[in-house]
């Protein structure tokens, strides 16, 4: 993969860094919505210290990363549990064939 020099600006204040090519498009996304959401809370909580913006920003985002990853675990358990279930139905229906066949010759 190759990298390329980037200028992400993030509250006014650049950050040069190598990045992918292909996770361009993701880093500016990224960097617009915490500029944008380290804007809201400014407003809304009459801040403008960019640590303490920045600070909330990442709160705020990680809190949802860790949901999202329980959510996601619970979904991977439930899944799990019916391919087992699954499985087992498969099993016994195929054990039911395998004694038809036997009981046929």
């Amino acid at each position: 993969m190759s990298e390329l020099p980037a200028t992400i600006r993030i509250l006014e204040r650049p950050y040069k860094m190598r990045i992918n090519a292909d996770d361009e498009q993701y880093l500016r996304q990224a960097a617009a919505l915490i500029d944008s959401q380290a804007k809201n809370y400014s407003k809304k909580y009459a801040c403008t210290d960019r640590q303490d913006l920045l600070a909330m920003v990442a709160l705020t985002h990680i809190t949802q990363l860790l949901k999202l990853q329980t959510t996601h675990r619970f979904e991977d358990t439930q899944l799990e549990d019916r391919l087992t279930e699954i499985n087992r139905l498969l099993d016994s229906v195929d054990g039911q064939k395998t004694e038809s066949m036997s009981l046929g010759s």
